[in-house]
Order: structure tokens, then sequence, then C-alpha cells
């Protein structure tokens, strides 16, 4: 770039629902264990601008256990897999209380969420899971997610917290993910032994080609490359963008914003698009739920299906499972991700909304398919 041209306007600055992915040694001092506070408030203030455009933010971050270990008196040392769960129950306190510390600078409500890989991959609790971050995100706070690892243990061995950001930006139908890492993008070779290396700065299709370049430019953090690949993967079929930046120079985000240099995957679909396809193609139907032609009318102009509206019930299924709707003469109508087990439709069918609580005793979702969980068509 000449120096009379300007950077060309950044992905992100389009971005209505942002997830970031700190990494730990973004975050934390390996040798002493101190959060690096103020680079974190440098974060949080890009955050609290993001915010300020109308963007939500979500925050997928490490660090317990390397904020953990000092108090435990285990530096220095490598730690058994037991003891990196200590260190993380730990760390997980201090972590969460730097983040709020920092975001509350802005006024802005900070929320602690510990999920696992699994959370992202079972449909019954990643719709508890989804519901829980739809819902902060509405409320105006801030979801703080860290990987649970005082329980689980995948995690831990393999440092994939790329993987487990990019599965909560597919969750929550996120448009943006944004790996910060301690190099700028995907290079062809790894710049730092080979001076003609170059920086990839769009990708559109992850090929075997561009996976061969993972090996070549991996950086030092756990994670590496290839597993920031798989994310990519993983977002671009969930309609997601995302971008590997680098995350070392104070306002991080500002400077991806502002188009420096990085490394952009785009995907072919919208979030949304992506997302109802997935329910389209890939998941088997366990049960049916029949329903009256008023709320045809109402799914067909882009409504959830109420109780009021179901006539019968047929099949076993769970809460997540896939249904098809069909209307009353067999005809198959739509497909969608039930939000009630097929016993408790079966009580709440023909009522009310509002009746849900008091016929089950406890107050669950207005809806049993929500819109977003629902694909019109046979």
């Amino acid at each position: 770039m000449s120096p009379s041209q300007s950077p060309q306007p950044s992905p992100l600055n389009t971005a209505k629902r942002l997830v970031l992915k700190i990494g730990s040694a973004l975050l934390v001092d390996q040798d002493t264990g101190a959060v690096h506070h103020a680079w974190l408030d440098a974060l949080c203030d890009d955050i609290a601008d993001a915010r300020a455009r109308g963007q939500e933010v979500v925050i997928v971050t490490s660090g317990a256990i390397a904020i953990g270990r000092g108090p435990l008196g285990m530096k220095g040392r490598k730690l058994r897999l037991e003891e990196k769960q200590a260190a993380a129950a730990t760390g997980q306190m201090r972590l969460s209380h730097a983040y709020q510390q920092s975001l509350n600078r802005h006024g802005i409500t900070v929320a602690q969420v510990l999920i696992t890989l699994d959370d992202t991959e079972d449909r019954r609790r990643y719709l508890n899971a989804r519901n829980t971050l739809d819902t902060l995100l509405k409320l105006d706070a801030v979801p703080v997610i860290n990987e649970n690892d005082s329980v689980a243990t995948t995690e831990i061995r393999f440092g994939d917290n790329d993987r487990l950001a990019a599965r909560v930006a597919q969750m929550i139908s996120a448009d943006t993910l944004v790996l910060f890492s301690d190099i700028d993008g995907l290079y062809s070779a790894d710049p730092r032994s080979d001076p003609n290396a170059s920086l990839i700065p769009e990708v559109r299709e992850v090929t075997p080609d561009i996976e061969a370049m993972a090996g070549a430019a991996s950086e030092q953090g756990s994670g590496g490359m290839i597993t920031k690949l798989i994310a990519a993967k993983i977002c671009m079929g969930a309609g997601c963008r995302m971008a590997i930046a680098p995350g070392k120079p104070r306002n991080p985000l500002k400077h991806l914003s502002d188009g420096g240099r990085c490394t952009w995957f785009l995907p072919a679909a919208e979030p949304r698009a992506a997302r109802k396809r997935w329910i389209a193609a890939s998941l088997q139907t366990l049960g049916v739920l029949v329903v009256d032609d008023g709320a045809i009318t109402a799914l067909n102009a882009g409504k959830s299906l109420l109780p009021a509206g179901i006539v019968d019930v047929s099949g076993e299924f769970q809460r997540g499972d896939a249904v098809e709707v069909r209307s009353k003469t067999g005809k198959v109508i739509g497909k969608g991700l039930s939000a009630y087990p097929a016993s408790d439709i079966q009580s709440i069918k023909g009522q009310k909304s509002e009746n849900i609580e008091e016929i089950l005793g406890f107050r669950g979702r207005s809806e049993v398919i929500h819109r977003d969980d629902l694909v019109m068509g046979s």
C-alpha cells in the first residue's frame, strides 16, 4: 500500500454480534501470573467503543490456570492435569474480577459463564447455554466465557480455546469472531524464518493448500495455527466470518477496526441462513407436531410456533431434538428444534403461553419452536 492509500474498511465495523477470543499469553504474565491490567484496560476501552456503535460483544478468555498457579505455590514447574484443574479453580475468581474491574470503568455489567466443548455439542445443553447468552445480551451485559477447566480435561490437554470460541460463535449466531494472536494473521510460510513469507489477507475457503500453511506459521500459544483453521471451518460453516489478528498492541480491537493487518476468513452465507441450512439438512427428526391453520399462517409470516397452535404431538423426543411440523392433512410444512420434550407438549398443546407455568409447574419458554430454530418447507 502506498502512503497515499487509506486502509480498506474493516469487516469488523459492520459486525452486529461479535465474539472475541483472548489467549492466556496476551492477558497474563507467564512468569509472575500477574494480569496485564494496562493491556486489558485498553481492550475494554475498545469494547466500550464497540458497544457504543451498537455492537453486542461476547468474550471467550483463557488465563485462569496461569493466574491460579501462584497462589497455590505451583510456579515454575510443569503441572499435572489435576493440578491444572486446581489452578483453574483458584484463578477463575481472579480472572473474572479483572474483567469486572476493567469493564466497570465504563459502567458495563459483566457476567461469568463457564462452559465446555461438550456444552456446545450436546443439543439440550447447547440450547440452555444459547438461551442464557442471548438473555444476557438482551439485558446489555457482556458475557465473559471461560472453559470450565476445573471439570473438563480435553481443553486443558489441547489448549483448544480457539475451537471453543468458534463453537460459541456458532451457538449464538454471531456474525464475527476475532482470535487475537501473537502474529498478525496466516502466512504462506513462517515469517520468522522465511523473508519471502507473505500475509494472506483474505480466505474464502479453507482448502488443502491453506491447511498446509498452518504448520508453517504457528505462534507460541497453546492453540497454534492448526486449531485456528479448525475454528475458521466451524465459523464459515455457520455463516460467521473470522479474523486472526495481532493481540499484543494496546487497543487491538481499534487497530483491527481501523483496517490493521490480519487474515479474514469470509463465509458464503449469513449466520441465520447457515444455521437453518444445518437444521434442514443435518438433523434427523424424532417426532411430529401437528398444527392448526392459524399456526401455519403465523409460521409462514416468520413467527414462532406457540403451544396454542398445536393440535397433536407424536414421537419420543427431548428438548433440543428436531421435529417435523405438519398440517392437519399430514403435509410437512417445516422442521425445527423443540424447546420442550414430547411429554410436556402433550400437556400444553392448545394452551396459551401464559398458562405454561401453571400447567407444567415451571416457567419455560413461550415458544415451542423459536423462529430462529425453524425451517419452513418440506
